[in-house]
């Protein structure tokens, strides 16, 4: 890609102002990381497409919109601490890393998180940590997170993940498979988690968090 930077600023300007996208943090931060860093050689050319861009096999990032929208609801301060479950190659890592105080990226993939660890180290995003294990357990040892970011789509989120989350936290995922689900924020008051559905969005559907298959007699 010729100019990768007039290609970010692009799509900020078609993709993500245009659906409200107003904090200015978050558009700062998506000018400033270089998505196309965090796809295979081969693929980089499709980095700002308006899509989910695969980065390999079913794993994809999120369409830069819906990654975007889900940012601004889950309202990120300086110094939260934040839990990006399903970080893939890294890059919605990256961006949290400029908005938060420090960010674990979780990924079960191995070849994924040494990618994303790789990628991260390379861009000097030192408030980062890429984390290993299954993204349907959290990562507790880092735990309680101010924010917690699923990146992909989920039926059900898992007791042990917002468990993790700090009274008065949040959790932001896209809720339902595709070809349509729903962005939805969580918020923990009083330990009683509330959901509130925000926007109509699609996102590939995480391993691991599918609904059980209902008995049928």
């Amino acid at each position: 890609m010729a100019d990768t930077a007039q290609a970010r600023r692009a799509m900020v300007d078609s993709q993500v102002r245009p659906h409200d996208v107003t904090d200015l943090r978050i558009i700062a931060a998506l000018l400033e990381v270089a998505r196309e860093r965090f796809f295979p050689p081969a693929k980089r050319a499709l980095a700002y497409l308006d899509a989910e861009v695969p980065v390999a096999g079913t794993r994809a990032l999120l369409k830069p919109m819906v990654f975007a929208k889900l940012l601004q609801a889950a309202a990120i301060a300086d110094g939260d601490r934040v839990l990006d479950v399903g970080c893939a190659s890294g890059y919605s890592s990256a961006v949290l890393g400029k908005l938060a105080g420090s960010v674990v990226a979780l990924e079960e993939d191995a070849a994924l998180a040494r990618m994303a660890g790789e990628t991260l180290s390379e861009l000097g995003a030192a408030n980062v940590s890429v984390a290993a294990g299954a993204l349907t357990a959290g990562w507790a040892q880092g735990a309680p997170y101010d924010a917690i970011l699923i990146e992909g789509a989920v039926e059900v989120v898992p007791d042990a993940v917002t468990a993790q989350l700090k009274d008065g936290g949040r959790l932001v995922a896209v809720i339902g498979r595709v070809p349509m689900g729903k962005a939805t924020l969580y918020r923990k008051l009083g330990g009683k988690l509330t959901a509130v559905p925000l926007f109509d969005a699609a996102a590939p559907l995480l391993p691991g968090f599918a609904k059980p298959a209902a008995f049928v007699f």
